[in-house]
């Protein structure tokens, strides 16, 4: 295994983030330097297709206007360890809880106020960052290609060599990153070693992201992929119906992972109206935005899950901090390409 360089451990975190989601760079211009009071500056590690109407609308409604920069989770969060008190950033928005951990230090704790529109589960045991929707890792399957009885029983199995060439796996995307961390945490670093040597030698097929796992699995092309749940959701939305389904494992590990995508407020600013936005994100409407339009988990207790899957309550998931979630990203990321997946 590479050994982790014995530097700054803060350029080697801003290396390791970037590596997890490809090396590029954010892609669009960037915000201001200063925001007045009727502008709040967002990193954004969600899309802009996903979160850009709600931000609109939250402009419209607020008076506010949202000076965004879009790109990864992963890199919007090495951009601000690299900008540090210089970032002009209010809000940092991520997809995953390893990218806010890798960050919190340079957050701020929010308001109780805040921090009671979403179970402690999905936000910072300190109050850095709150959660806002949350995803469950799933192997999707193919049930004109392999019965539900016959899956493996959990993601563990698919190293046997019966799956071999029959799986695929996205190495590189943030959430199987976020997915090996866990499986250091839970199992140890030789243990997850040795499994990723196993899923690379059972010839899995390698994409840069879930979606073309989800329709390669539903073309029939693939039988099972390691993806996030709504994924297949989303696909169903686009064709009108799908043949592949969800199979949540039942085992509280890292087959099980649900993470939350979750949002704070740097310590370096002083914008009064950053807060503005987090409580919106947590509305009622902008709830059930996420669950009709992407078919996330929403938080907030009074939101019913998206129509088809289970209650988010009724998921098992192991409980493990975002800072924990960090810790161990370098060891992940290392992991991953020693196996020869990366």
């Amino acid at each position: 295994m590479v050994e982790p360089m014995k530097s700054n451990p803060t350029i080697l975190l801003v290396v390791v983030l970037l590596l997890a989601c490809g090396g590029n760079a954010a892609t669009t211009t960037t915000p201001t330097s200063v925001a007045d009071e009727g502008t709040v500056v967002l990193y954004s590690g969600r899309t802009e297709e996903l979160v850009g109407p709600l931000l609109t609308r939250f402009e419209e409604e607020a008076g506010i206007d949202v000076d965004v920069r879009y790109g990864s989770s992963p890199e919007m969060a090495a951009t601000i360890l690299t900008e540090g008190t210089d970032s002009p950033a209010d809000l940092f928005y991520s997809q995953d809880p390893a990218s806010l951990g890798s960050v919190a230090d340079l957050m701020e704790p929010l308001p109780e106020s805040i921090l009671s529109l979403a179970p402690e589960r999905f936000s910072d045991p300190d109050g850095r960052w709150v959660g806002i929707t949350a995803r469950s890792r799933v192997l999707a399957f193919n049930p004109e290609l392999v019965a539900e009885a016959d899956l493996p029983a959990t993601y563990r199995e698919l190293v046997d060599p019966q799956w071999s060439g029959r799986f695929g796996i996205a190495p590189t995307n943030g959430s199987f990153v976020t997915f090996v961390s866990a499986m250091i945490l839970l199992e140890g670093e030789e243990a997850t070693g040795e499994w990723l040597e196993g899923i690379a030698a059972n010839d899995p097929v390698t994409f840069d992201g879930n979606s073309p796992i989800a329709a390669a699995v539903d073309a029939g092309d693939l039988e099972l992929g390691l993806i996030n749940h709504y994924y297949l959701r989303e696909l169903a939305a686009e064709q009108g119906s799908i043949t592949a389904q969800n199979h949540f494992f039942t085992e509280p590990d890292a087959g099980s992972l649900v993470m939350p995508s979750g949002i704070g407020i740097l310590s370096t600013s002083s914008n009064p109206v950053a807060e503005d936005l987090i409580e919106f994100l947590l509305s009622a409407e902008s709830q059930a935005y996420f669950a009709e339009t992407n078919f996330e988990y929403p938080v907030s207790p009074d939101a019913p899950a998206p129509g088809g899957l289970p209650a988010i309550d009724t998921l098992v998931s192991p409980v493990l901090s975002s800072a924990e979630l960090a810790g161990v990203l370098d060891q992940a990321t290392d992991l991953i390409a020693a196996a020869g997946l990366a």
